[in-house]
């Protein structure tokens, strides 16, 4: 077992807990011709959205893979983009190599906030549709999450003083909840190495939005439905979670934990075709799995 139970854990699990996510990246983009340029670049449909409104969406190379995600959040005359901490700088320069004749300033502002995520079962936020936000003050209340629990991000300017009535939970007692409800995340389990169906996170994507760089890989890998790996959740009956990188000819494991809520391995992993559906029984190592 590599992971004891805290009480960030057990606040996840059963009630609610804040994450400091203040090093997430956070991009700006104004200019009038924001919308058009976001949209041609990343996956999901900027163009529909309006103030108060966001989406998750994939940022591409032009061979269909996997540059970075973010959360896109829609102000009257800007766009915040939220990205995970390792993909900041790298989709920073991306998007920056594409403003070329475009009204489009792009600004790093990561330092001018903070990130705190409520998440667990009861941070639920019914009042806000998914990826929207509300003004509460000076911060910005986004029905967002980072491990696949109910939720919300708080974003505040950085240095304000925030009190949740809360136990904080630890990146490590995320990262375990995470897996065990099969969130994957950029870095870990979706990285440059993946096209976007392999991970399932087709939430990300709108297949009627017109063109956008690797929207041909995108579509020709749905309508040939030409695909021989998938993300997968596996419950894998041991208590010394394999390494990343562990593969056979059924699965990668790409991620792995020993959850106390289930007593034994929660994973992420590649699950071949053959092997992807539900309940299908799989072998890691000399363990038995099966696919959730």
């Amino acid at each position: 077992m590599d992971f004891a139970v805290t009480a960030g854990y057990r606040a996840l699990r059963e009630h609610a807990a804040w994450i400091n996510l203040s090093s997430r990246g956070k991009l700006r983009m104004t200019g009038e011709d924001r919308a058009r340029l976001l949209h041609a670049m990343s996956t999901n449909h900027i163009e529909q959205l309006k103030p108060g409104q966001g989406c998750y969406t994939f940022f591409l190379n032009a061979q269909g893979r996997i540059l970075a995600d973010a959360n896109v959040l829609c102000f009257e005359d800007h766009f915040l983009i939220d990205t995970e901490p390792e993909t900041r700088q790298k989709l920073l320069e991306h998007l920056d190599r594409y403003i070329i004749a475009d009204d489009v300033t792009l600004e790093d502002v990561t330092g001018q906030w903070m990130t705190i995520a409520v998440e667990g079962p009861e941070a639920a936020r019914p009042d806000l549709p998914p990826h929207s936000w509300v003004a509460e003050g000076a911060k910005l209340i986004a029905r967002l999450n980072s491990t696949g629990s109910e939720g919300y991000f708080v974003l505040a300017p950085a240095g304000n003083n925030i009190a949740f009535g809360f136990p904080e939970a630890t990146a490590g007692d995320a990262r375990v909840v995470r897996i065990e409800n099969g969130r994957p995340r950029y870095g870990e389990e979706i990285t440059e190495r993946q096209l976007v169906a392999e991970t399932d996170q087709l939430h990300a994507v709108h297949f009627n939005k017109g063109c956008y760089l690797g929207q041909e890989i995108v579509e020709r890998v749905r309508s040939q439905a030409h695909i021989h790996r998938i993300l997968r959740r596996l419950e894998i009956d041991a208590a010394i979670p394999p390494a990343a990188g562990f593969k056979n000819d059924q699965a990668e494991i790409a991620s792995a934990v020993f959850s106390p809520a289930l007593g034994k391995v929660a994973a992420l992993a590649y699950v071949r075709i053959p092997y992807a559906e539900p309940r299908s029984e799989l072998k890691i190592g000399e363990a038995a799995a099966r696919v959730r």
